[in-house]
Order: structure tokens, then sequence, then C-alpha cells
């Protein structure tokens, strides 16, 4: 079937539109749902197919996506949760613990990155109990019962990761929420994993495959998050533009200064550069589509080839949210300040940007990786590792 060259460039908009919006959880949140059924289109069984992909349109069913770990974030490689088959290989076992997993409050099942072939052994793999793991961080140190310290430092390889479908009311699964300083809608959640026995035929694709699959997701994922990025820095923009032209100092208006009118013309330039070039990227991933469709591999949001542009374009997506709210909270002065007042979206938008900003990667590990990928693609490097 032909693809339309406009898909990504329309299918944008409902990414976007909602990012305008305060108070709303970014529709990003709901990646984890599409993200499920296009992985069960593409790899799932029939049986699995039939089990899942309906509960999503009735709204019977929702999904979360569990990969990040408290002794990992952006380093996927090195996730601990393990899954080990029983002896008469109808199920796994599950031990382990997720991290800010969105969703988790309301999702029916978690689709899990869980280690199914470990090379090394490093750490504890009972899952920590919830009030064991508080106060985990990016090392992976938590501090045990009685004061001890264990450190569960995973398998530092890409190889044997896998996915597994678990249901959240299985025996052994319990979760957490994590109260954090903005964008709580989300319902971002620890998930501990205790002995949980997951039917053998809830694996999504091929076991020892899971790692290639989230990489791949996250094309898309850093994608939409930029994509909020730049709608909430013209936010910003617009709603500083509007507060200078009605707030007036020392008998005129704020935008009567030029230092006022400098930022909003740094904030313009730069979320217009911005926003063509997630338009130039949105043409390529279509164009690519519609190459993967008349029959080559590897197209569309697969495409190795858009992977380092869209980590740039993250890292500059980033960058250009944290401008936007600072310079948009000094034309407001101290309005930005409050949660109530004209300036109270703009204070709401400063604690909500930590999550664009570092979800899907932090701009340190995605710039670095689209510098290594290019060096790959030229023969350079090896294929890099994240």
């Amino acid at each position: 079937m032909p693809v339309d060259p406009k898909l990504h460039l329309d299918a944008n908009i409902p990414w976007s539109e909602p990012a305008w919006l305060r108070g709303v959880p970014s529709p990003y949140y709901n990646e984890s749902h599409r993200t499920l059924q296009r992985r069960v289109r593409a790899v799932g069984t029939d049986d699995q197919k039939r089990r899942w992909l309906p509960g999503l349109f009735a709204r019977e069913t929702s999904f979360s996506l569990g990969v990040t770990e408290p002794s990992g974030g952006s380093d996927v490689a090195r996730l601990a949760t393990t899954a080990e088959r029983t002896p008469d290989g109808s199920a796994y076992v599950v031990n382990g613990v997720k991290k800010w997993i969105t969703g988790t409050p309301w999702a029916t099942h978690m689709t899990t990155a869980v280690r199914t072939r470990t090379t090394t052994t490093a750490g504890p793999r009972r899952a920590s109990s919830p009030g064991e793991s508080m106060g985990k961080g990016s090392s992976g140190e938590s501090m045990g019962k009685g004061g001890s310290t264990t450190t569960t430092t995973g398998d530092s390889t890409r190889d044997g990761i896998s996915l597994l479908v678990i249901p959240m009311d299985a025996p052994g699964v319990v979760h957490q929420k994590i109260h954090n300083s903005g964008q709580n809608a989300g319902g971002a959640s620890y998930v501990y994993l205790e002995n949980v026995r997951v039917p053998a035929d809830h694996l999504l694709g091929r076991e020892n495959d899971g790692f290639r699959v989230v990489m791949q997701n996250f094309n898309r994922e850093r994608f939409l998050l930029t994509v909020a990025c730049n709608r909430k820095a013209r936010s910003c923009l617009a709603m500083a533009l509007q507060y200078a032209t009605r707030r007036e100092t020392f008998g005129r208006p704020l935008v009567r200064n030029q230092v006022i009118r400098r930022k909003l013309a740094e904030l313009a330039h730069r979320i217009e550069a911005h926003w063509a070039w997630l338009e130039q990227l949105a043409y390529q991933v279509s164009s690519s589509a519609s190459t993967s469709a008349s029959g080559s591999r590897g197209g569309g949001w697969d495409d190795a080839a858009i992977a380092s542009t869209v980590a740039l374009l993250k890292v500059q997506g980033g960058q250009l949210i944290e401008l936007a709210a600072r310079e948009a909270a000094q034309v407001f002065g101290g309005a930005a300040y409050q949660k109530a007042g004209p300036g109270a979206a703009v204070e709401q938008i400063n604690r909500d940007l930590r999550m664009l900003v570092v979800g899907g990667g932090s701009e340190e590990i995605i710039a670095d990786l689209a510098v290594r990928l290019e060096l790959a693609m030229m023969g350079a490097l090896a294929a890099p590792k994240l």
C-alpha cells in the first residue's frame, strides 16, 4: 500500500497540539500502547494478537513499558531483571525492579525487558522490597535492612535480553508511585517483581532478541519527546510575548525594552529552526517507510540511518525548552514563581520540563551516541553500545 508522503508530518499534530495545554499529561504517555500494538502486529503470534489487541481498542487493556531500572537508565544493556525458564519450559520466573514506569497505576500489563540469558553474574537477583529499594541511585546501590549495602550492576552485554508481557495482577508484582516535582499525572512508579511466574507464551518475539526491539522503539520515543519540547517552548514564547505587551514597568510596556525584544527574537528563531528540522525528519521517515513497503528492510522508524538525527534533535529540543522556560520566567518575573496567576503556566513548565529533557536518554548519553552512530556508518567504529 502506498504511503502518503505527508503521513508523519500530519502525525505530528496529535502529539504536538496537546503540548500547548498545561496540566495535561503528554500524549507521549500513550506511546506504550502504540509500542505494544506495533510489536504484536510485527512479531506476535496469532494467539497473542487475539489476546491483547482487541482490548487496547475496547479500553479493557492498558499497557506500560518496563525497561528502566534503578541501576541503569539509558544503559539498557546493563538491565538486571532476570527471567528464568521453569524446568518444564512452560513459564518464566521473573525477579527484579523497574523504575520510572509511566502509566503503572492503571496498567493491566507491562511489556518488560528481562534478561533471559546471563553471561556474567553480578549482584543479587532477588527483587528488593519497596522499603529496601527507596533511595536507589544511578550507581545501583541500595540501603538494605540494617543499613547494609548491596550492589546490582546487571550484565553489561546486549545479548540475552527478551520482552515479556507481564500481567500486573500476577502474584509477586507490587508497584509504588514515585512522587516527582512535575509530571505526576503520568503515574511514574517503581515496579517490584519477586518470583513472578509468567507463561512462556507471553514472550514477545524471539527469546534473547529484545535489545534490538527496545533500541528501535527509542527512535520514535525520542522524536515524540522533542516534538513536545518544541511545542512547550512555543507556548513559553507566546505567553511571554503576550505578557510583555500588557505588563507595564516604569511607565511603559515591557516589550518596549530592547533586552526583552532580544529574548523574544532569540526564542523565535530557535523554535522555528528546530520545527523545520522536525518536519524534515518526518518527511525522511515517511519516504523511508515507502521504500520499506516496496520490499526493503529497516524502513520507517526502524531505519538505522535516522537514529543519529533523532538523537541530535532530542538534544536540541531539550536545550530549547530549558532556554524558553528560563527566558519566559525572566519576562514574567515573580509571577512565574507562583502556581496561580498570569505566570502559572510558565511555573509548571519549569517543573515539568525535566521529564522531557531526560526522558528517552539524557543529553550527554545521546549526543555521544549520535556521533558514534555516524562514525559506525563510516566504518570508523564498531556499532555503538547503548
